[in-house]
């Protein structure tokens, strides 16, 4: 299917896709970003669903994200908000280009693999940036995978000093 895709993720960093998959596991929900077609952001409930090697966005026939992602297959997934203020899982989010899935008979299996009403819309996701960030002690731990790089650490601590202007 696409070459970064969740199978690549994964394959690449292992323990890091497992904290991801464990964050969107923890909420049904979540939150899609989209372009509409005069590029202003439009936000959207969704659900996703990884399975064999992908990372699936499924949504109703004729839905705008949809229409959105059609025009413009760039998107933004926000991990659904936790009710603890800590959010133990962390908050992730995932970007890249959504790619839609038109083959019948592949519809049709991924219906009954995962017992989906007819019809939909479904696209999967060309991975372009994986982020997690965790509050450890009291820092704020910024993860970031970009396809082909090692994970990425950022620390920021109460004490750090704003960045100045001028």
């Amino acid at each position: 299917m696409t070459t970064n895709n969740w199978a690549a993720f994964e394959a690449a960093e292992p323990d890091f896709a497992r904290a991801v998959r464990a964050r969107f596991a923890q909420r049904p929900h979540h939150v899609l970003g989209t372009l509409r077609r005069d590029g202003s952001p439009r936000l959207s409930g969704l659900r996703v669903d990884i399975r064999g090697g992908e990372l699936w966005l499924g949504m109703m026939p004729g839905s705008m994200k949809a229409e959105d992602l059609r025009h413009d297959p760039r998107f933004a997934l926000h991990s659904g908000p936790d009710e603890e203020e800590s959010m133990p899982g962390g908050d992730v989010r995932v970007s890249g280009r959504a790619l839609e899935l038109l083959d019948p008979p592949e519809l049709h299996r991924y219906a009954e693999e995962t017992e989906t009403p007819h019809p939909f819309d479904l696209f999967h996701a060309d991975l372009t940036e994986v982020v997690r960030v965790t509050a450890e002690g009291d820092d704020l731990v910024i993860r970031t995978w970009i396809p082909g790089h090692p994970v990425r650490t950022l620390r920021r601590g109460n004490d750090d000093e704003p960045p100045r202007a001028g």
